[in-house]
């Protein structure tokens, strides 16, 4: 069993889970550490190189956790926006 889930229904991904806890407390410490390591690395210092690098880590990590949840919204969004351009065509055309 995998620590986070993978597959949502669009209903599901709009609720709020541990994957999204995960993600809000992750995404301030890679922008601290992509700051200071950036800064870091600009003034050569092996740790910013470090620094830096667990940044893009923790980033990728991020977006490999919060993704699925995203594309479960999207195909959501898509399909509710397949139903309205439907019914404003009908509207258009003066049908029922």
């Amino acid at each position: 069993m995998s620590f986070v889930k993978r597959d949502w229904t669009p209903r599901q991904a709009e609720e709020w889970t541990k994957e999204d806890t995960i993600t809000v407390i992750i995404s301030p410490l890679i922008y601290m550490m992509i700051l200071v390591g950036g800064a870091m690395s600009a003034l050569l210092m092996a740790r910013g190189f470090v620094i830096f690098g667990l940044g893009i880590v923790l980033m990728i990590v991020m977006i490999n956790i919060i993704n699925p949840k995203l594309s479960a919204i999207s195909k959501g969004f898509e399909e509710k926006q397949k139903g309205y351009i439907e019914e404003l065509e009908k509207k258009v055309r003066w049908e029922d």
